[in-house]
């Protein structure tokens, strides 16, 4: 169960090797999580994110998944979740892709939508039936502000994220009342290794603000983190702007 300042005793992270996942695991170990389950494809990466939490003190373990799998989701997450008692879940796996190398390769972006939408929405109700069977439990969703208007510069990926926003908002309004909180967060650009190379966007943060805005939103139980906070304010302008002018934005 989570304490009084809303950390969780235990947590389990779809997408282990996620920068964001493991400044958020980090901070809350260091706070009171004490058991951790990184769920991703089994790599040295993902063993070595474990080591990282276990010389923290935390029970880290690692269990193999893949978002494209969604065969596999019910024995291997679901199965851990019939086993566990989980405060939280965070749901942290996605890709960016190739916009200009995907608009010429069908196969590839599908695989874009594949993993950061249909990989979520199969892996995200498996999560929502457990935490509602428990009557506890918190499920976040690492989204994107890319998903609040599609931008010509990355409208692949960002349909991918829109649609998992709405899918998130949609499934928090249906556990509304059981027990269970969901909570979508929306960075901006992030620095990390997925956008190394790239230009820089305004307002760009850090996977530890990420984090740290996620800690934040658990306390307050809050349903949408934006991240920076101003981005709120700014997509809303953006959404508005109408198509003609929107499409001579630099953006």
């Amino acid at each position: 169960m989570k304490d009084a300042f809303g950390t969780p005793q235990s947590l389990l992270i779809l997408g282990g090797t996620s920068e964001i996942a493991m400044a958020t695991a980090r901070r809350l170990v260091a706070r009171r999580t004490r058991k951790v389950w990184l769920a991703g494809r089994p790599s040295p990466a993902l063993e070595k994110a474990a080591a990282q939490l276990r010389d923290m003190g935390a029970d880290a373990r690692t269990v193999p998944f893949d978002a494209l799998d969604a065969e596999s989701h019910i024995e291997t997450i679901g199965g851990l979740l019939a086993d566990n008692d989980i405060d939280m879940v965070l749901l942290a796996f996605g890709i960016l892709g190739d916009q200009a190398r995907d608009e010429d390769n069908p196969l590839a972006a599908v695989r874009v939508a594949q993993t950061n939408y249909t990989g979520a929405v199969s892996a995200g109700l498996i999560c929502a039936r457990a935490l509602q069977a428990q009557g506890h439990g918190s499920l976040v969703v690492l989204s994107s502000v890319a998903g609040e208007r599609a931008r010509r510069s990355n409208f692949i990926y960002g349909s991918s994220k829109a649609g998992l926003d709405a899918f998130a908002q949609g499934l928090g309004d249906a556990l509304h009342g059981t027990g269970v909180h969901v909570m979508v967060v929306r960075p901006g650009f992030v620095r990390s290794k997925m956008t190394a190379g790239l230009d820089e966007a305004p307002m760009a943060t850090t996977p530890e603000a990420v984090a740290e805005a996620i800690e934040t939103g658990l306390r307050r139980r809050s349903e949408t983190v934006w991240v920076p906070g101003a981005l709120r304010v700014v997509m809303s302008a953006l959404r508005h702007v109408p198509r003609p002018v929107f499409r001579r934005l630099p953006v």
